[in-house]
């Protein structure tokens, strides 16, 4: 699973030049659109909701999260009026990082607009991730794939473009298979993050 991935070359795109290429093909016609998400720290400046969680301000952040309903909604009606179906996969390590915590709050927004997301634990695929973890990986339709890239802060930084058929249905196949072995994102929230207390997080996170 994933075996070619590491050795493959793609094409580096910084970040503005990735968005418009991100959009050109999302709009070209690509039938379906799969994200694999697998890093644990990320950044997200800008994001309202991120950068209160950022402060500590547990509580405002959660609040905020509803702020973005109305643009995800039309996120997802735009993609069913292209006819790509969207799934996202995101792979959780335990303990359960403060953003990655935050980050399932902001998801069950979007599972409950209707997007289609699992949670895989990284504890279920250590036999997967001997080589070393799975890619972080935006897969449109059957041509293009783009591993997206962060710098040591985790922010993001544009992404590697592939366009090898091969490579990319490698890929896709490996995303199937950690699908199919994924759970339901309200089950897995249900019972490992719904409770968790506030996360220890202040100012400078």
């Amino acid at each position: 699973m994933f075996e070619s991935f590491p050795r493959a070359v793609g094409e580096r795109l910084e970040r503005p030049a990735y968005h418009q290429d991100f959009r050109r093909t999302l709009e070209s016609g690509v039938g379906y659109l799969n994200k694999l998400e697998r890093g644990q720290h990320f950044q997200e400046r800008g994001f309202a909701s991120w950068e209160a969680f950022a402060a500590g301000e547990w509580e405002h952040a959660l609040d905020l999260i509803g702020e973005k309903r109305d643009v995800y909604r039309e996120q997802l009606r735009t993609s069913a009026r292209r006819g790509v179906a969207e799934r996202r996969l995101r792979v959780v390590e335990f303990p359960v990082t403060p953003y990655v915590q935050w980050e399932l709050h902001v998801l069950r927004l979007r599972v409950e607009l209707g997007d289609c997301i699992r949670v895989l634990d990284a504890r279920t695929i250590k036999d997967v991730e001997k080589p070393g973890p799975v890619p972080e990986v935006v897969i449109l339709g059957a041509s293009v794939m783009y591993e997206v890239r962060y710098d040591v802060d985790g922010n993001a930084a544009g992404a590697n473009r592939f366009s090898d058929r091969t490579l990319v249905a490698e890929t896709t196949a490996g995303f199937e298979a950690l699908y199919e072995r994924a759970e339901i994102f309200d089950a897995f929230f249900d019972r490992e993050i719904r409770s968790l207390p506030a996360p220890a997080v202040g100012p400078k996170t």
